[in-house]
């Protein structure tokens, strides 16, 4: 039987947060070893921002993260900023570019981003286990209380770091692992949801608009109510199922099963005044009118779906038809039937609750040496690199308290 191997930290889960936090407390001196379940390495940095891997973005902040403790993030991502992971990616030559509100991408590929963080593993002489399944977690009394059974045989750590997501994306290797590891150990879970996805309509709601795919136009989109409700102006595409682009995905995270999302078609005009407008120096007919603010396409359906006719020219309507029209344009309430699910969600909203863990060091409060960091946690990035800003500063916080109090332990 092969020996049980020891380590100072434990870390299930090779991801953005998992290696960063690998990396930091092996360079503060802590012997560490990271698990990992899958055949190839951080696929989620990979496929993110179309191989380009859309990093952080530079305007980083507690505002724009979605929490039932909305205050958890602000610790973690003030200790460790955008601007540190720039100085980073600088010291690795790493080429990068903004694209768009603040969003940061690598200018070759995302492949840089994990080359770098395996170099920042191995100066802090990470040691590897992957692919290796972890089939149970124990804590017993000792100096190394972390007891895992794993592919690679039995391992103890004085500390176990769960860094292994939330569910989204089953295909490239997303499990409840790290859910479980927390219902085992007492925590309590805010209800795991598909978040940053696609939003989906029943057939006959969407028949009208089913043949818009591929139509993209710019909205302003809200939802949710309270403390909870959202607002975007992003870019809307329609599906043969419903909505997608950034805007829905944004919404998503703020939309709750059962309520409606509001969209404004034209974020940029009051459609009623211009429409009043159009009808006293204006022949022309009602669907080319509205085709110089709307996709043309769109246009025309828009306008059979308020039961007028897009031939009809807008000198012959009444002006309370136009209101209609525009109070439906500047304000279309609709009801999703659900989403696309965990397959295509890009992120968990949901998940460990923060009320148990410790915002500084996110370590449990009731079970000490046990931190959980990144998407495992209930806390939500907006779109556009936030969500991989909060995998790097939580796995710092973790990293950096752990070594802390490695410092402080008597001998």
């Amino acid at each position: 039987m092969r020996a049980m191997e020891k380590f100072d930290v434990a870390i299930v889960g090779a991801g953005a947060a998992g290696m960063m936090c690998a990396a930091v407390a092996g360079q503060l001196g802590l012997r560490v070893v990271l698990i990992d379940h899958a055949q190839r390495l951080a696929e989620k940095i990979r496929i993110s921002g179309g191989g380009r891997c859309n990093f952080t973005n530079i305007n980083a902040g507690p505002a724009n993260y979605l929490s039932e403790n909305p205050h958890f993030c602000r610790s973690a991502l003030a200790r460790y900023t955008p601007r540190d992971f720039l100085d980073l990616m600088r010291r690795h030559r790493i080429a990068w570019h903004e694209k768009h509100k603040g969003q940061l991408f690598c200018d070759e590929s995302a492949e840089d981003v994990i080359a770098m963080l395996r170099r920042e593993c191995a100066a802090g002489q990470v040691h590897w286990r992957m692919p290796c399944g972890v089939h149970t977690v124990a804590r017993v009394e000792g100096g190394h209380p972390y007891h895992l059974t794993t592919d690679a045989g039995h391992i103890a750590a004085r500390r176990l770091v769960v860094a292994t997501g939330g569910l989204s994306i089953p295909k490239i290797g997303a499990t409840d692992w790290g859910f479980r590891v927390a219902s085992q150990f007492g925590l309590n879970l805010i209800e795991p949801r598909p978040a940053l996805v696609p939003l989906v309509f029943d057939a006959p709601t969407w028949a009208p608009f089913a043949g818009l795919s591929g139509v993209s136009l710019e909205v302003e989109v809200s939802a949710g109510k309270g403390r909870d409700a959202g607002s975007f102006v992003e870019d809307l595409l329609l599906t043969h199922r419903g909505l997608s682009g950034p805007a829905i995905l944004q919404i998503s995270s703020y939309w709750m099963p059962g309520q409606p999302i509001s969209l404004n078609l034209a974020p940029t005009l009051d459609v009623g005044e211009a429409l009043l407008d159009a009808k006293t120096n204006s022949k022309r007919q009602l669907a080319n009118l509205l085709a110089q603010w709307l996709p043309s396409r769109l246009a025309e359906t828009w306008v059979e779906h308020q039961k007028l006719s897009p031939t009809a020219r807008v000198q012959e309507l009444s002006d309370k038809a136009l209101r209609s029209l525009a109070q439906a344009s500047n304000g279309w309430v609709v009801k999703p039937c659900g989403s696309e699910g965990w397959r295509k969600a890009e992120v968990t909203r949901g998940g460990v609750d923060t009320r148990a863990l410790s915002s500084s060091t996110l370590e449990a409060r009731d079970v000490p040496g046990l931190h959980f960091i990144g998407e495992v946690v209930d806390v939500t990035g907006w779109l556009g690199g936030y969500n991989f800003q909060w995998a790097w500063a939580s796995g710092v916080a973790a990293a950096r308290a752990m070594a802390d109090a490695s410092e402080k332990a008597p001998v």
